[in-house]
């Protein structure tokens, strides 16, 4: 007999990805490899993807549910075979985690036209893509609805001047009105998505900010935890995000930023 859904399901149970298919981008090092290592620790079959293959096996490693797939999200060509590789494997793809990013020029009047492109490429078009392709996989009647998470930044909500960044900046915007768009039009087949937006996180992409003791300073006086964020504490926002337990959660940003944009 089915359990009456007023009954809570036990924590374990709400947050497992047990039978569940993700695709993680970015996942070599920093955030993604992070990520992609909680998903598999929840029960998830995760093929981790970015162009560092060394990295990618390196990972795979220390768990024997990451599949290494080798990627560079900017070329159409490679998110298909990810995806494709997947669906191959598995059958099926539940979770999306579009993290790749790239950033650009500081400086506004620093940046080319075509520079400006590239970082949208990567941090914009590729992640539509992907999430077209997943959402256009086949389904099976009894499967759980997919999510799509995608990592945005505080910056896509935020400047970050006086560090700057226009591009970067403007493909993190772009990352939350997509999420919104996408979950609306995709809500009705029950697809979720969603934007995970960190604050200032130490990360490889982050080594000089942390790095520098006014850089440093600085994101300390003005974060109202008074620090920089630790890679562990986004695992709870992003099992979240890809579990039932966000079942009726979409076209939401979750900040998770010390209190950075609470200013």
């Amino acid at each position: 007999m089915t359990a009456p859904r007023n009954v809570p399901r036990p924590a374990a149970e709400l947050f497992s990805l047990r039978g569940r298919t993700a695709l993680v981008t970015g996942a070599s090092a920093g955030l993604g490899a992070r990520f992609a290592t909680v998903l598999a620790q929840a029960g998830a079959t995760v093929f981790a993807a970015a162009r560092r293959i060394e990295k990618l096996n390196e990972l795979a490693d220390s768990d024997t549910r990451i599949h290494p797939v080798a990627c560079d999200v900017s070329l159409a060509a490679d998110r298909a075979r990810l995806a494709g590789t997947a669906l191959s494997a598995t059958g099926r793809i539940d979770i999306l985690v579009n993290n790749a990013a790239t950033s650009g020029e500081t400086r506004a009047e620093d940046e080319s036209p075509d520079a400006f492109d590239d970082v949208l490429g990567v941090n914009l078009t590729a992640p539509f893509h992907l999430a077209r392709l997943v959402a256009e996989a086949p389904a099976v009647d009894g499967d759980p609805p997919r999510s799509v998470i995608n990592v945005s930044s505080i910056l896509g909500l935020v400047t970050a001047a006086p560090l700057g960044g226009a591009s970067y900046a403007a493909s993190k915007a772009g990352l939350i009105g997509l999420t919104r768009e996408l979950a609306g039009q995709w809500g009705a087949t029950g697809t979720r998505v969603n934007a995970l937006a960190p604050g200032w996180f130490r990360t490889e992409m982050t080594a000089d900010l942390f790095g520098d003791e006014r850089s440093s300073r600085w994101v300390e006086r003005n974060t109202l935890l008074r620090r920089g964020g630790e890679a562990h504490e986004l695992d709870g926002a992003l099992l979240f995000l890809a579990s039932d337990a966000s079942s009726y959660c979409t076209g939401q940003v979750l900040t998770v930023d010390g209190g950075w944009t609470a200013r």
